[in-house]
């Protein structure tokens, strides 16, 4: 495949932040393998150890919540791509600005998924956002 097409299908470098790969690799496991993927699950517990349980569920509600809510298809890369999709990296951005930038996340989420309120999603990642700065891996940083 030439590199032209390679790029406008991934258009976005991986984040090079390890919170956010590990974020990430979450996000692309339960997008590909459904909302009970033992891989993600492993990674967490590898990366928050007992404490995996909170960011494990808060990934999964957020990923129910935006297949519920999205009149769109969102496209996600393999587990091992070094590049990410133009979803991927809105939804992304949408996370990190979540806490910090509430309305902005929002205007974002609206835009991804392709509706008016995206309040449910939102929630959703505020709360991820919060897990992981909590557990002391913050996104987007």
């Amino acid at each position: 495949m030439p590199e032209s097409e390679i790029t406008e299908m991934l258009p976005h470098a991986a984040p090079t932040d390890e919170s956010d790969r590990l974020l990430l690799f979450a996000i692309r496991r339960v997008a590909s393998a459904g909302l009970n993927d033992a891989h993600a699950a492993n990674a967490l517990i590898g990366a928050f150890g007992l404490s995996f349980r909170r960011p494990l569920v808060l990934v999964r509600a957020l990923m129910a919540e935006v297949s519920r809510a999205s009149t769109r298809k969102l496209l996600v890369a393999p587990c091992c791509c070094p590049r990410m999709t133009s979803s991927e990296s809105s939804l992304m951005t949408a996370i990190a600005l979540a806490i910090e930038s509430p309305y902005e996340a929002h205007r974002r989420l609206c835009v991804l998924l392709g509706v008016t309120s995206a309040v449910g999603a939102l929630g959703s990642a505020q709360a991820l956002s919060q897990a992981f700065e909590d557990l002391g891996r913050p996104l987007g940083a």
